[in-house]
């Protein structure tokens, strides 16, 4: 559109300061005809340009001037403002979002302040709790590394006692980073797993709801999770960056070493339809549905990186799910529910069996898909009916995230 063509050309002005009607062509990819009735047509609308003929002339703003033209659409300006939404407590964004509002046309001005009071972020979950940052406290300092390039000594809670850190020659590919913490908040370190880095910052990256770093270190690069690190010292010192470092390569291969470990173990189940929808949410890709049973039950293959990690998370479902093989996980299932049972015996009058299909217990605690409130009081989130002890749980049902764990 001539419009869009104006306006590039404004820009193109404003970059260069003087430019000929063959460079505007060349950069626009247009006729030189077209291009000098556009510097035309900018001189008719009002805008400052000038042409100067002979050797070394050209067209121009008149005195170098410039324009509040940002060259956003509307569009841009509202998507803009609604991804910087959630991270506006930053004081440098917030300046910034400003700027830009005062930067952008008048015309756009108003849609630009509607779309940052568009969107709210609440910080509690559904238990009131507040969910912790995936940024954790020093996310800003690790931002500022990485951008002025200094060397850090970080404070670092390992998942693991310090010696089983991985790490990898600094030409092999990188060691990945701990595998995905488990639902619910992470435990306080204690002086035997935290670990002092001094490392060379690389770069940031957003995962599964998490920040972390990457790092060049003495034995290798490496990534470290923000809400892990307990302590950022600024050294002084420029940081080394590998000659020829991509990010987004590093991290592929940090990020596929982390899957290969979160497979290591495979178990084989049959689970009552009623639990396949979590299932597959509480594993992804690593569950593998078979062959139905007479019974309606489905067999089924699920990978984790250990077989207690995996009965631990499977006990959850029940009677809903049994557990096939291999024998050690089938034992450890066995060991589980004879501790349930210790733990809970004698608490009260033991109930009936109930059928794992007509089972009254919930998948976990859910809540309806929207939050509605009716004459300024949020109605109760959706719970099983006591009166009806052994409804099922039907499939429908919206889970919260993490249900079973």
């Amino acid at each position: 559109m001539k419009a869009d063509r104006l306006m590039a050309t404004l820009l193109f002005l404003q970059s260069r300061g003087r430019v000929t009607v063959r460079e505007v062509a060349a950069e626009l990819e247009v006729s030189e005809r077209t291009a000098r009735r556009d510097l035309e047509s900018l001189t008719v609308a009002g805008v400052p340009v000038y042409s100067q003929r002979g050797r070394g002339g050209g067209w121009s703003l008149v005195g170098g001037a410039r324009t509040d033209l940002t060259g956003f659409t509307q569009r841009e300006i509202g998507a803009l403002f609604l991804a910087a939404g959630p991270l506006s407590a930053s004081p440098e964004l917030r300046t910034a979002l400003r700027k830009l509002v005062q930067a952008v046309p008048a015309p756009m001005r108003r849609h630009a302040e509607a779309a940052a009071k568009a969107l709210v972020v609440d910080g509690l979950d559904w238990s009131r709790a507040a969910v912790r940052a995936g940024g954790g406290p020093h996310h800003h300092a690790l931002e500022q590394a990485v951008l002025d390039r200094v060397r850090i000594t970080l404070g670092y809670a390992d998942a693991e006692p310090a010696p089983a850190a991985a790490s990898v020659p600094a030409r092999a590919p990188a060691s990945a980073p701990e595998s995905p913490p488990a639902p619910g908040p992470e435990p306080s370190p204690d002086a035997s797993t935290v670990r002092e880095w001094t490392v060379d910052p690389l770069g940031l990256v957003w995962k599964a709801g998490c920040w972390y770093l990457v790092a060049a270190t003495e034995e290798g690069l490496r990534s470290f999770r923000h809400t892990r690190v307990i302590s950022v010292v600024d050294t002084g010192e420029p940081a080394r960056r590998p000659e020829g470092f991509d990010l987004a390569a590093a991290w592929q291969s940090l990020a596929a070493d982390v899957e290969r470990r979160l497979r290591t173990t495979t178990v084989r189940a049959v689970a009552d339809p009623s639990a396949l929808p979590v299932l597959h949410e509480l594993l992804g890709e690593r569950l593998r549905t078979g062959r139905e049973l007479s019974d309606g039950r489905r067999h089924f293959e699920a990978d984790g990186p250990s077989l207690d990690l995996l009965a631990a998370q499977l006990a959850g479902f029940g009677a809903r799910v049994e557990v096939l093989g291999p024998p050690e996980a089938r034992a450890r299932m066995a060991r589980l529910g004879h501790e349930l049972t210790a733990a809970h015996a004698g608490s009260g009058r033991p109930e009936a069996h109930v059928p794992p299909s007509e089972s009254h217990f919930p998948l976990g605690t859910y809540y309806p898909e929207d939050a509605s409130v009716v004459h300024g009081t949020a109605r109760k989130p959706a719970r099983p009916s006591r009166r009806h002890p052994r409804q099922r749980l039907s499939p429908t049902n919206s889970l919260d995230e993490g249900a079973v764990s």
